[in-house]
């Protein structure tokens, strides 16, 4: 049995297209979620490594993103001076401190 042209074009289908919000939301819905769960976390850390950064004095023990441990002896603008060994020191970028070991106290007035 054959299903006659007709009877196939009066049958009702589904809705063509929809609302424009019914095809907004769920690009909304992601877009939240990839906020809470990935860009708002990553700004916060970002935030924490910043204050640690600006915190590092002269005596802190300090860990670069190479692995290199030393202690801090200077510390300039946008760079800090690092003591490996005893008489070896080098100068490393702020941005590349990954860990501050230790902190020394503030020195007293």
């Amino acid at each position: 049995m054959l299903i006659s042209p007709a009877f196939a074009q009066a049958a009702g289908g589904a809705a063509p297209g929809g609302s424009l919000l019914d095809m907004l939301l769920p690009f909304a819905l992601i877009g939240l979620i990839f906020y809470f769960l990935l860009i708002r976390p990553q700004q916060k850390r970002m935030k924490q490594h910043r204050a640690m950064i600006d915190a590092v004095r002269r005596g802190d023990t300090i860990v670069t993103s190479g692995g290199i441990i030393g202690k801090v002896t200077k510390v300039a603008d946008d760079e800090v001076q690092v003591e490996i060994a005893d008489g070896t020191r080098v100068r490393v970028v702020k941005g590349t401190i990954a860990e501050v070991r230790s902190k020394t106290e503030p020195a007293g007035e």
